[in-house]
């Protein structure tokens, strides 16, 4: 949503804009090789030291935007759709979607909270097909909880995890670089947008 209003925005008649949604890794790499002039990831506990120094060698530097808790992303015919709080005990039963981080496949880089955990059901899969397996088995995933209905639909909903984890979501850039006009645009988005949710 923030990408959206960034476009409409900066209202050029001609323009080429990028954005990539990849794996963890690749979000670093295309910084560090000035693919992409930012990039947005989460810092939490567990992460924060590795996350941190694979910044620091890769020379950029990560800037908090917001914190918020961890939700269970389902879509809204789940079984515990209607709950006002959902914990892990209660997941058991259903697969737990994570995104495949191919050969770097470190924890360390999992792009969804409790990489740790020991899930009794678990699906590795690609942003495609995740919400196609949300619905045909019940399946879930751990996210932010940000979610924008007006983009992606009522079909889905985040729930508050009883065990919730802090994420902190920002974003990373070459270290003392500056950001580009449309980059201010677009980080001054998500911080509106955020503000609307949050």
């Amino acid at each position: 949503k923030a990408f959206v209003e960034m476009v409409k925005k900066v209202g050029m008649d001609q323009y080429e804009f990028a954005i990539h949604e990849t794996k963890t890794h690749e979000v670093i790499e295309n910084v560090r090789n000035f693919r992409s002039e930012i990039g947005i990831l989460y810092l939490n506990d567990f992460n924060e030291q590795v996350m941190s120094k694979l910044l620091r060698e890769n020379s950029l530097e990560f800037t908090e935007l917001f914190q918020c808790d961890t939700y269970v992303y389902l879509w809204s015919g789940h079984p515990l759709a209607g709950e006002p709080v959902i914990s892990m005990d209660q997941l058991e039963e259903y697969p737990c979607l994570a995104f495949d981080q191919g050969k770097n496949n470190s924890f360390y880089l999992a792009e969804e909270m409790k990489s740790t955990y020991e899930y009794k059901k678990i699906i590795k899969a690609d942003r495609a097909t995740l919400l196609n397996l949300m619905v045909g088995l019940n399946a879930y995933t751990l996210c932010s909880g940000i979610i924008c209905e007006e983009l992606n639909g009522a079909d889905y909903k985040a729930v508050p995890l009883a065990e919730s984890e802090k994420m902190r979501i920002g974003y990373i850039r070459r270290k003392g670089a500056g950001i580009s006009r449309i980059g201010r645009v677009y980080i001054e988005e998500l911080l509106a947008y955020k503000d609307k949710l949050l």
